[in-house]
This record gives C-alpha cells, structure tokens and sequence, in this order.
C-alpha cells in the first residue's frame, strides 16, 4: 500500500496546510505511540529554529504525553544528534522537528527509531494507519511526563569531538563556519573552537524566519566570498537540520557531496580502514566513479535518498556513502548522515597531510552537470510517459558513451529534478533546457 503523508524523510509541507498543523502533529504523535510505544516508554524530541518549531513542538509533546509516553525535550539541535541522543538516552523512539534545507514556511516531522535509525516503510505504513483516528488521551494515571533537557548540546558536541582521530586536534586551521542560521548554530562553532580552530561564524543568528535564507549548504555564496575574503583555510557549511554538508576550499571554489565522498574514500584507501564500496546515488557525478575506479575502489549507485544510500551501504557491508547535496554518512561514526562529523574527518584529513582541501580534491574531474528544477502540481508518472522516453532517448543518443540523463521527482518537493551530465559544458546545458521544456509540457 503507497504511504498517503510519509515521503523519502519523514512527513513534510507547508505550516498551516494538512499536514503541517498542531491537529495533524498531535495525532501523528498519538500514531506514533500506538504502533512504537503502545505501553509507555520514552520519546526524545529535536528541532531546528523554525518559528513554527514551538508549535509542532508543544503538539508532539501533547499527544505522546496523552498517549503515556514520557517525553524529553532537547530543543534545536542537528538532526544527527538528535539520533545519537535517542540511543543515548535507551529511548524509544526520536523525533525531529525540522523540514531540512527548506524555507521556514515549511516544517516536517520525521523519526529515529532506538538505535537512532530511521523507520522502515513497513513500520511507516502502520503509523499511517492509524491516522485516521482521533488523538487517544489515557486516564490521569496513565498519561506520560515530560522533561526538558539542558546538556542536549553539550552532549552531541563531545560526541562529535570524540569522532575525531586520536591525538588530532584542529590548531592551526582558520575555518569560516556557517550554519544556515539553523540547528547547528551553536554546536559547530563551538565544537571547531574546542579542537583548537580559528572561528569566524556566519549563518548563526536565527530568528525563526532566516533558516537556509542566503545562507547554509544551499546557498554558499557569502561563504564563497568569505573564505578568501578573510584569507581563511576552509569554509564549512550546513544546511537547516545539520545533515548535509557543503565544503570551500581556500580560493572560494564550492566543494561539493560527490566530492567530499572521493576526498574520504582516497584517505580510508591510503590508510587501510576502508572497508566495502562507496555508495552514491544515481544523481552522483560520473567523474567520482571514475576516479574511483581507477583506484580500484569499488563504487555503487542507490536511488536518491538517504534512506536507499544506507540499505546499499549495510547490504554490501560499506561504511562510507551519501549524496551530491552533501547528505553523507560514515556508518563508523554515526547512524545517519552528519554534516558536523563529516566536516571534522575532511579536517582531520587536511591537517593530518599538511595539504589544502583543494589539493585533495585535485585527482577527481567533475563532469559538466547541470539539474534543473521543474515545478509541477500534480504527481507526474515519467515511466509510463512514451513522449518522456523519446526524449530521454534523443538526448542520450547525443550524449554518447560518457553522459547520463536522469529524470526523478523529488521526494521533499513539488518539482521534476531534470538532470543532464556529459562532456561538453554547452551540449549538456542545451540537452537539460530542452527536457525541462518536455517535462513542463507534459505536467500541465
């Protein structure tokens, strides 16, 4: 049965619409405790600094309270530790109150489950079955308690810190952090203060309405001006949640998720510690593949989404994934993706090789890759569209040996992602234009 509200990360849309309301949340929470924590146990919930964070926030609590679940409250906090807190803290299950690299007039609801995973569409499907029914409330006796917690930040950064390898500090380096004026404001700047980094913060003054607004792992444009403006090593960003991770190097270039994957992958090869494939996505630069192999390093493509990433990784017993969009995961370190644990391990790298984060870059060729957004109101089925396949056909023919064309909704957005990659900058913007043409005519 095809889930009705959960998507590729948890449930999302625009605050006040279904089903982004305090009703939808209380019941979403009384869902949740019916399938997960039909008895009483315990829910950590996490957000990042949405305005309507407070909202979702106070619904949640009401309705796993009303359900007899107790309740710890750990306030903004990356998406990641939120992970590691609901292991820490032997809980039941982990919620997070954030709608990611989105702006702040959306808002989601996802889950962790007590090892700080994420649910499995089987366990998704029954949460939703039980959503058509009214939020339940216990007797007296029965309902749940809840308690804010005041250490969920200092916790998570000594988790990161302990991520970093032994003997290793950051001295030395002058990094420009930005943190998308989201969850990860506090954290990052003082996690890299603590291990010895120079500090210049950007992106860390939320005011509920700037989430990911000119700023953070989508929008790196000041970064891009700020590092070299400042003569700074290395510019690090996230985006709203703390997942994702975008990379500058000291000239300003943006260092993207396919290439951070390489930067990783060439270290654990170096030191022995790699264990099973590189896993990408289908959206992942040919040019990663590519360098990769000839280093006789094996490299697997899963479907966009970090949930796929990771079945691909524990399916072939790899450690190291993510996507372009800079959504990783290192299985060594953490449970899901973490932009903070990530950053530290490239750091790590730069100041353990004395080398810059464009010289570890230097060995993978990007190929021209251009994606291009198509806004679409209904759900367009690509597969069964025989116009679509003619034109994937033709551009692919034109392409050649070395290029791709990859059509795929989004699962976080209302829009057709049109990907075209190849070996000429021109032929491929050319190829992508036009088939984001053909989608937007066949979704009208």
């Amino acid at each position: 049965m095809k889930k009705q509200f959960f998507g590729t990360d948890g449930v999302r849309g625009t605050v006040g619409s279904e089903p982004m309301t305090a009703d939808f949340a209380m019941r979403l929470a009384s869902a949740a405790a019916q399938v997960l924590v039909p008895k009483g146990g315990t829910v950590v919930i996490g957000k990042d600094t949405r305005l309507s964070g407070y909202m979702f926030e106070s619904a949640l609590e009401a309705g796993f309270v009303a359900a007899g679940a107790d309740v710890l409250l750990l306030g903004p906090l990356p998406t990641p530790g939120i992970a590691r807190l609901t292991q820490e803290f032997d809980a039941d299950l982990g919620v997070v109150i954030s709608a990611s690299h989105n702006a702040y007039c959306d808002n989601g609801i996802k889950f962790f489950d007590p090892s700080g995973s994420k649910l499995t569409n089987e366990i998704e499907r029954k949460i939703e079955e039980h959503l058509t029914n009214k939020a339940i409330t216990l007797e007296s006796k029965s309902l749940g308690k809840a308690k804010r917690i005041d250490t969920a930040r200092v916790r998570y950064q000594e988790f990161c810190i302990a991520s970093m390898p032994k003997g290793l500090d950051l001295e030395g380096l002058k990094v420009v952090f930005d943190g998308a004026n989201g969850a990860g404001y506090k954290v990052g700047p003082r996690t890299f203060g603590y291990l010895g980094a120079d500090v210049i913060p950007i992106g860390c003054s939320p005011n509920g309405r700037n989430i990911n607004d000119g700023c953070g792992s989508t929008e790196p444009g000041l970064l891009q001006l700020t590092v070299p403006a400042l003569n700074a090593d290395v510019g690090v960003a996230l985006d709203g949640d703390g997942d994702r991770l975008a990379m500058v190097d000291e000239n300003g270039q943006l260092i993207d998720g396919d290439q951070l994957l390489y930067v990783l992958a060439m270290a654990r090869h170096h030191d022995a510690t790699l264990k099973g494939p590189i896993v990408g996505t289908v959206m992942s630069n040919l040019g990663l593949e590519k360098a990769l192999k000839a280093e006789r390093i094996d490299f697997q493509r899963a479907n966009v989404g970090d949930r796929y990433v990771l079945e691909a990784l524990r399916a072939s017993g790899g450690i190291i994934g993510g996507e372009t969009s800079g959504h990783m995961i290192m299985l060594d370190k953490s449970t899901t993706g973490d932009g903070l644990i990530c950053a530290l391990q490239v750091l790590a790298i730069m100041k353990k090789t004395g080398k810059m984060l464009s010289e570890l870059v230097a060995g993978m060729f990007k190929y021209p890759q251009i994606m291009i957004n198509v806004p679409t109101e209904r759900r367009l089925s690509l597969e069964l569209s025989t116009e679509m396949q003619a034109a994937v056909a033709t551009a692919e023919a034109e392409l050649g040996a070395i290029g791709r064309v990859v059509l795929r909704a989004s699962g976080t957005e209302s829009v057709i992602r049109v990907m075209v990659e190849g070996k000429n900058n021109d032929q491929v913007v050319a190829i992508a234009k036009r088939l984001a043409a053909a989608v937007a005519d066949s979704a009208t």
